[in-house]
C-alpha cells in the first residue's frame, strides 16, 4: 500500500520512508508484508518490479531508504542506485542479490550502497540493518543541525572575513588572481559580468536588512564599519541596473518601517564590467555616499544626483553660496564621517560652491568659517587649539585663496587631524566599554547562556554598537572570542583530568555535549578524544 503524506508523521515524529524495488513478486510482497515498518519508525512509500518503473516513483515519493534487488530487466539495481545516488544523496541504499559475487559488492561500495544482503533475506537480519540505518539517519540529522547552529553562530565571524578581503580588494592590493583565490577560501563567488556597490548607513538593528539579501546569490551584504553596511551586486551587463534599483528600493522599504528619528542612507554608484574595476566601483560609491553630509535631510543617493545646485535665471551666486556654508554640515561630518573620507567630502563641499569661488570675499570667508568650526570642534574634544593648529599641515594657507585644490587640501587636512583627535579619544572610550566586556566574559564564559545581548547591555549599549565595536577593537567577533575562551579551557581539561567529554562540555559553556564536539572539531582540526590522546 502507497502510503500519503499523511502517514509521515506519526505522533509528532517523522518517519522514514522506505521503497522496494524487486522483480520477484512473491519476494517483493513478502518483504512488503512481513516487516513492522512502524514499528522501527518507518512507512512503505512503494514498490516497484524493476529500475525504470521504480525511478519515476522514487523521484515522487524521494525516499529516505530504497531497497533493491541488483538482477531486474529494464534497469538493473546498480543502475539505478547510481542514479539515486547522484540525484539523493541522503537516501541510504540497501541492495539485496542473489549473487555473493565480489565484483558487484565492489560496485556497490564505489557508489556508496548502505548494506549488500545476500538472499534469502531473513526478516531478522533486514531489520538488524533497518534499525542501524535509522540510527545513522538520525546522528546525521542531529550532526547537521549542529551544523547549522555552527554556521549561525559564526556567521558575524565570516563577515569580518569578508570585510577585511574587501577592504584588500578595494586599497588595490590584490590581482585578479589573487582577488579569485582569497574569494574561495571564504566561499565568495566573484564570478559576474558586472558589478555594482550600495553602501548603506543604518543606525538601528541591521538584522531584517541582513536576512533579505541573504536570500540571494545576487547579493553579497557585510559589514563595512560600525554602523555602515556594503552590499556587493553580481550579474549580467542586461540586468544589473535592475537589480541595483531593486535594492535600493528593498533599503528604502525597509528603512521607512523604523521610526522617524531612525538614521538612515543609502548611495549607489556606478556599475563596472571587470572584476579589476572594483575599486574604480567603490570610490564612485564612497564619493556619492558623502554626499550624505552635505545634504543630511536627503537619505538617497545616486551619481546621478549633483551638489551643483547654481541658482537659475542668473541670480547672486556669491550671496546663494554664502547661504550653504552651513558649519552643521562640517560639524555633521566631523561628528560622523571617517578619516579615509574625508578627501572625497571636501572636494564634493567645495564642488558645491563652485560657481562662487571666483570671489576672493568669498574663498576668505569660506577658509574662516571652516577654521572656527574645525577649531571649536577640538576644543570640545579637550584639545587646544595651539596644538591643534601646530599639529596640523596648513603651509598652503597663504598661497589657497587662488586655487581652488589647495582649498580643498586645506579642509581636508583640518577635517583629518579633527577626525584623528575624535577617532583617539573615542578609542579610549572603547577601550573602557571593551575593558569592562572582557572582565563580564572572563568570568561568565563558562555560563552556557552568555550571549552577545547579555555582555552589551552590562556595558550599557545597544548589541549592534557593541558587535561593531568588539570586532573593530579586538579583531575577532564576539563569538569567536567567547568561544576560543572555551575552546583553551576544553584543551587544558581534556590533557589535564579524567572527565568525560560530556562533563568537559558542561564546564566549558555547552549544554550540548554533540555541539560541543562540533565546535570542537571544527575550530582545533580534530575530535576531543584524538586531541585527549593526541
Amino acid at each position: 500500500m502507497l502510503l500519503t503524506a499523511e502517514h509521515i508523521k506519526k505522533a509528532g515524529v517523522y518517519m522514514l520512508k522506505v521503497f522496494l524495488v524487486e522483480d520477484e513478486s512473491i519476494m517483493r510482497e513478502g518483504l512488503r508484508d512481513s516487516i513492522p515498518w512502524e514499528k522501527y519508525g518507518y512507512v512503505f512509500v512503494g514498490e516497484a518490479s524493476d529500475g525504470e518503473m521504480a525511478l519515476s516513483l522514487i523521484r515522487k515519493t524521494r525516499p529516505d531508504v530504497l531497497i533493491t534487488d541488483i538482477k531486474m530487466p529494464f534497469m538493473d539495481g546498480l543502475a539505478l542506485s547510481q542514479i539515486v545516488s547522484n540525484e539523493f544523496p541522503s537516501t541510504k541504499i540497501i541492495i539485496i542479490s542473489g549473487y555473493d559475487d565480489f565484483e558487484y559488492a565492489r560496485q556497490a561500495i564505489d557508489i556508496g550502497v548502505e548494506q549488500y544482503l545476500l538472499k534469502p533475506v531473513t526478516r531478522a537480519a533486514l531489520q538488524k540493518v533497518l534499525i542501524q540505518i535509522s540510527e545513522k539517519i538520525e546522528s546525521e540529522k542531529e550532526q547537521n543541525v549542529y551544523l547549522e547552529r555552527f554556521k549561525e553562530e559564526y556567521q558575524e565571524y565570516e563577515q569580518l572575513a569578508i570585510r577585511h578581503f574587501f577592504e584588500k580588494v578595494f586599497d588595490r592590493k590584490l590581482s585578479v588572481k589573487e582577488m579569485y583565490d582569497e574569494a574561495g577560501k571564504l566561499s565568495i563567488e566573484l564570478n559576474a559580468p558586472a558589478y555594482d556597490i550600495v553602501l548603506v548607513y543604518i543606525n538601528e538593528n541591521p538584522d531584517e536588512l541582513i536576512r533579505y539579501f541573504m536570500r540571494f546569490k545576487e547579493y553579497l551584504i557585510f559589514r563595512w564599519n560600525i554602523s555602515t553596511y556594503c552590499i556587493l551586486i553580481l550579474g549580467d551587463v542586461s540586468s544589473i541596473e535592475m537589480l541595483r534599483d531593486r535594492c535600493v528600493g528593498n533599503i528604502i522599504r525597509i528603512c521607512e518601517s523604523y521610526s522617524e528619528e531612525f538614521d538612515w542612507y543609502v548611495a549607489s554608484g556606478k556599475h563596472v564590467e571587470r572584476l579589476s574595476m572594483l575599486p574604480d566601483c567603490y570610490e564612485e560609491v564612497n564619493r556619492v555616499f558623502s554626499y550624505r553630509f552635505l545634504k543630511p535631510s536627503q537619505h538617497v543617493f545616486s551619481s546621478k544626483d549633483s551638489i551643483n545646485n547654481h541658482p537659475e535665471n542668473g541670480g547672486n551666486n556669491v550671496e546663494h553660496e554664502l547661504s550653504k556654508i552651513d558649519p552643521k554640515i562640517i560639524k555633521g561630518f566631523l561628528t560622523n564621517g571617517l578619516a579615509e573620507e574625508a578627501e572625497v567630502f571636501a572636494k564634493g563641499f567645495v564642488d558645491s560652491l563652485s560657481s562662487a569661488l571666483g570671489s576672493k570675499m568669498f574663498r576668505d570667508y569660506l577658509i574662516l568659517n571652516i577654521r572656527f568650526t574645525v577649531l571649536a570642534y577640538v576644543e570640545e574634544l579637550g584639545e587646544t587649539k595651539e596644538n591643534f593648529l601646530e599639529n596640523t599641515d596648513i603651509s598652503m594657507l597663504d598661497e589657497m585663496s587662488l586655487d581652488n585644490d589647495l582649498i580643498t587640501a586645506y579642509i581636508k587636512n583640518m577635517l583629518t587631524s579633527a577626525i584623528n583627535i575624535r577617532d583617539k579619544a573615542s578609542s579610549g572610550q572603547y577601550k573602557r566599554i571593551i575593558s569592562k566586556a572582557l572582565t563580564y566574559i572572563e568570568d561568565n564564559f563558562t555560563d552556557d547562556t552568555l550571549s552577545l545581548n547579555d555582555v552589551a547591555g552590562y556595558v550599557n549599549v545597544s548589541p549592534n554598537y557593541f558587535s561593531g565595536i568588539f570586532s573593530n577593537e579586538m579583531d575577532v567577533t564576539f563569538v569567536e572570542y567567547v568561544t576560543s575562551k572555551r575552546m583553551e579551557l576544553a584543551r587544558k581539561l581534556l590533557k589535564t583530568t579524567n572527565l568525560h567529554t560530556g562533563e568537559i562540555a558542561a564546564e566549558v559553556g555547552y549544554k550540548d555535549q554533540h555541539y560541543f564536539s562540533v565546535v570542537f572539531k571544527k575550530t582545533q582540526g580534530m575530535s576531543p578524544r584524538d586531541y585527549r590522546n593526541m
